[in-house]
């Protein structure tokens, strides 16, 4: 059994703490939340022990790793005293405010054997997993173009605000949505390298941007776009997508459909034909034991219990990649203040 502890009852913590307290490996030890509130609801109806310090709670239940679902500027402080006390860690995205930040914990991780993982689940998607096989196979050739959006209807008014609406917190579309398909890009194709150009846009929001338009050109020399909005309300949730072109095809994807193109049948690999070929998320994902919002949360959180219990290499969504991540937002809002 793996000891797990949570800091942070948000949204994403709930969900974190509904798949792992379903998880047969698992053992929740302790709840770290600064509404008194939702600790008393917890500890009433869960039976977790619950705390308002975190250091507190490390001190006293010893768990062997812990699960970070904060505000972002939290993010840097709480996993250096976790990577201190030999913690391994899982956090929310995106990984660090500043890339700084990300760089000092990177170090501290160096032959410390703890695992680590940040929790940017697009990876764990059946449709995005196909096109990293696509691409890695080199079955639509050189690709040459992209093109990265994700839009959602988070701010479609003028609103009270939350730690999401400062700048100082991490707040914004940069950090929150553009931060899961930079990732996303990275991961599929290559690392940002430079950032040509870019729009940060307020709509809603008095402090933060609203959406994010960039030109950007990857480590591969491959350039393209990205565009992210969190005020369009023409769709009912997050909806992220990618078109890739290469010179025997062509991919777009998103999380539910994979449609692609083959200009040739001999460059089809098997199950593809020449001409349109579409598959749907049911016919690729892997079944999980635990079903919520997404077999994607879910297996995200099996990898990282697989790796904790030394079952499996950790190799996704490290602090390293999640880093590189962060780096190119740091570019794409720099670039934007030119």
């Amino acid at each position: 059994m793996v000891r797990v502890a949570l800091i942070g009852a948000g949204k994403m913590g709930l969900s974190h703490l509904s798949i792992l307290g379903a998880h047969a490996e698992v053992e929740i030890v302790g709840v770290c939340d600064t509404s008194k509130m939702v600790t008393d609801v917890l500890e009433k109806y869960s039976g977790f022990k619950c705390f308002s310090d975190y250091a507190k709670m490390i001190s006293q239940v010893k768990p062997d790793a812990v699960f970070v679902s904060v505000p972002t500027k939290m993010h840097f402080q709480i996993i250096k005293d976790l990577l201190a006390a030999k913690i391994h860690v899982f956090s929310e995205k995106p990984f660090c405010l500043k890339p700084e930040e990300g760089a000092i914990l990177i170090e501290m991780l160096a032959h410390s054997g703890l695992i680590n993982q940040v929790g940017y689940h697009n990876k764990f998607i059946g449709t995005f997993q196909e096109v990293k096989k696509l691409i890695d196979n080199r079955s639509i050739g050189e690709v040459y173009h992209f093109q990265a959006e994700a839009y959602g209807p988070v701010v479609i008014r003028k609103k009270q605000e939350t730690w999401r609406s400062s700048p100082e917190e991490g707040g914004g579309c940069l950090m929150d949505y553009a931060s899961h398909v930079v990732d996303l890009l990275n991961y599929l194709i290559s690392p940002v390298a430079e950032v040509h150009s870019s729009t940060l846009k307020s709509i809603f929001s008095s402090q933060v941007d609203d959406a994010v338009y960039a030109m950007l050109k990857l480590k591969n020399e491959v350039s393209g776009l990205l565009s992210v909005n969190w005020s369009d309300e023409t769709h009912r949730k997050m909806s992220t997508s990618i078109t890739i072109c290469g010179t025997n095809g062509k991919i777009i994807s998103d999380a539910s459909e994979l449609k692609v193109f083959f200009n040739d049948s001999s460059n089809c690999p098997d199950s593809y034909t020449k001409g349109w070929n579409i598959k749907y998320v049911t016919e690729l994902s892997m079944p999980v034991d635990f079903y919520l919002r997404g077999e994607e949360y879910s297996a995200q959180i099996d990898h990282f219990i697989d790796a904790v219990l030394g079952r499996r290499a950790q190799s996704i969504n490290t602090f390293e990649s999640a880093h590189l991540t962060d780096v190119a937002l740091n570019m794409i809002k720099l670039k934007s203040l030119n």
